[in-house]
């Protein structure tokens, strides 16, 4: 949590929950028992109260704490599940360490991990940093406070507004008339009604400052470069290829920058290249590379250019065995 989380955690605790539960709760204890109405009426103090008070205060702000601290305990939730995972993807690691010593090639899960613990926001001292998941889920739960401060503010001004009168007048079925009401403590309570409304408003400004400081940092993070370094990997991770020369079309598994297979090259031309699999396009099949140099010779003798040399244009590289190897298959061409 950042900071502006932290003090609206201290303002729940202290000044809601702590000031509820001790002398908020005993100043509403006679609520009922001390309404009393001008009036012998049966039933009459019962449905007047009713009509005043749907609901008591201290329920009323019970509930209104429940809704707004339930979204930071799905944040909550939701940084124990990364928790968990990053006890999880150290066990893998430690294994995978383990393994390694062995002589087993286990770079490519590391790598998966790395990304996995960038991803959940799993710094490498072990601190949880927001980021992704976690960070949206942490805006989203200042959103839903937000909301539900506001919400229960509008609420309880349309039921009771933000003071309590000593009298209310009340006109209802069993009374006999227009009747007048007494509450017990009035000013006492305004003073609790107008404390828990500047409770509620503070809450919310921290709420408001928060997800703008959030937003902020988010923006100014990535502005200096600090957003996920592995952006570029879009898929799955595979080896790298280096196609060297951009002029090349194409040869074991490498597309060409500027244009497609020479059209010159003539009918029946058998390109066989390299496993596309390998790690570098650099590092050519033997067996390829034999069969691209008979091609090589026999379109030489079929076009009685057995001296001269294929434009780099329309050349496709090839890969020599050695020097004696080719001498002897040049010699066999010319044959």
């Amino acid at each position: 949590s950042t900071a502006g989380g932290k003090v609206w955690l201290s303002v729940l605790f202290i000044f809601r929950i702590l000031l509820l539960g001790t002398a908020v709760e005993s100043a509403w204890g006679d609520e009922r028992s001390a309404f009393r109405c001008n009036t012998q009426q049966p039933g009459c103090e019962n449905v007047c109260y009713d009509k005043s008070f749907p609901i008591s205060h201290v329920r009323f702000w019970v509930l209104q704490i429940i809704f707004v601290s339930v979204p930071t305990l799905l944040y909550l939730a939701h940084v124990f599940y990364v928790m968990r995972k990053e006890e999880k993807l150290n066990k893998k690691e430690e294994e995978l360490k383990v393994a390694q010593t062995d002589g087993v090639n286990v770079e490519m899960h590391l790598k998966q991990i790395e990304i996995k613990k960038f991803k959940y926001g799993i710094e490498e001292h072990g601190k949880v940093k927001m980021r992704g998941g976690l960070l949206r889920t942490y805006i989203i739960s200042i959103l839903f406070k937000s909301v539900f401060e506001v919400a229960f503010l509008l609420i309880q001004w349309y039921i009771y507004g933000f003071s309590l009168s000593a009298v209310y007048t009340c006109k209802r079925d069993p009374c006999p008339h227009q009747v007048d009401c007494f509450l017990s403590r009035p000013t006492e309570k305004t003073i609790f009604i107008i404390f828990m409304l500047v409770v509620s408003l503070v809450s919310l400004a921290l709420n408001i400052i928060e997800l703008f400081y959030v937003f902020f940092k988010g923006v100014k993070d990535r502005v200096k470069g600090k957003s996920d370094p592995y952006h570029a990997t879009t898929g799955p991770l595979s080896p790298s290829k280096d196609c060297g020369s951009p002029k090349y079309a194409y040869f074991n598994g490498c597309s060409s920058p500027t244009a497609p297979l020479s059209p010159m090259s003539p009918p029946g031309y058998k390109l066989v290249t390299g496993d596309r699999n390998n790690s570098s396009c650099r590092n050519y099949n033997k067996q390829a590379s034999e069969q691209n140099w008979a091609n090589y010779s026999a379109e030489q003798n079929r076009m009685g250019q057995a001296g001269s040399t294929i434009s780099n244009s329309h050349a496709q590289p090839f890969d020599f065995p050695d020097d004696n190897q080719n001498s002897k298959k040049l010699a066999a061409g010319h044959e």
